[in-house]
């Protein structure tokens, strides 16, 4: 993927985030979708395509990151 240029993007939080700081923050772009560390908020963010997002997201929901 192509650099996406996130100076005017709109961070949102989950409505799921307790406020204890452990956040991401994603933003929706038209051909992306980047996600960064709500604690560093300067830091660097991922950017992703929408469907690497979507795979992303089915994987959390089907519990394939839980192994720790």
């Amino acid at each position: 993927m192509s650099k996406v240029d996130l100076t005017r993007a709109e961070w949102r939080k989950s409505s799921y985030s307790s406020g204890n700081g452990q956040c991401v923050e994603v933003a929706f772009f038209n051909a992306a979708v980047a996600m960064r560390d709500s604690k560093n908020p300067t830091g660097p963010a991922l950017a992703f395509t929408a469907g690497e997002f979507a795979a992303f997201v089915h994987g959390v929901r089907d519990g394939e990151f839980n192994q720790l």
